[in-house]
């Protein structure tokens, strides 16, 4: 079965780091792979606040399925951070789409990115070391800024993404990196840039439907037991 996860990782519904994975997807659709689309900004969780419970055993994450400091009421909203890394660790590939704020990823991926903290402790607790990018799920990444200029504008929000990864298994396989972007007019005003990001998601998926890429799928992630 081909399970491909996109993620929209902008706080904001219909910019420009969503018109990509729309691109992406659509190229992926003309070669046979429907991919399924989530938008972080659906789903609520609450950033972690460094307590080390994770540290120890059994290395769950404390806020996990917590009614949010916010929620009110009986439809109260629980934290959902464990919903996504359960999509992401069945995916067979990770596409991941996010705007650039002042030189970083929006606060509400960042907080996902912190939450992944349980997983590093689970990691050094059991002696493992990161595997090697051969053997993890392939990601791909698209990283969108405003700014024009900036010789490292994307350098500090690929190596969290690095960290991210690793311990749920995967990597960056491929990168798309687009400068000068601030609104979707921009964007249509470059068909190049649009027809290669169509392009992008069509070779993935004749790729996938070939099974022209070696898939070595790691271990599904480890479940978070926070009532042990």
């Amino acid at each position: 079965m081909n399970n491909v996860l996109a993620l929209q990782c902008s706080p904001h519904a219909g910019g420009v780091s969503d018109a990509v994975v729309s691109l992406f997807t659509e190229g992926m659709a003309e070669a046979g792979i429907t991919p399924r689309i989530a938008a972080l900004r659906d789903y609520a969780f609450s950033p972690c606040t460094g307590c080390g419970a994770c540290s120890r055993p059994p290395h769950a994450c404390v806020l996990a399925g917590r009614p949010l400091p916010e929620a009110r009421g009986e439809e109260a909203q629980t934290d959902q951070a464990e919903e996504l890394f359960t999509l992401i660790a069945e995916a067979q590939l990770l596409m991941l789409s996010s705007p650039i704020y002042f030189y970083f990823l929006p606060a509400h991926f960042k907080a996902l990115i912190d939450r992944t903290q349980r997983f590093w402790s689970l990691q050094a607790a059991a002696g493992n070391a990161p595997m090697p990018l051969s053997k993890t799920r392939p990601t791909l990444v698209a990283l969108t800024a405003g700014r024009p200029r900036g010789k490292q504008l994307f350098a500090g929000s690929l190596l969290s993404l690095k960290y991210f990864l690793a311990p749920l298994g995967a990597g960056i396989r491929e990168t798309r990196l687009l400068r000068g972007l601030e609104t979707l007019k921009d964007l249509r005003e470059r068909p190049a840039v649009t027809a290669a990001l169509h392009a992008w998601g069509h070779d993935w998926g004749r790729r996938l439907i070939a099974q022209e890429e070696v898939f070595d799928l790691p271990r599904a992630l480890p479940p978070n037991d926070a009532g042990a």
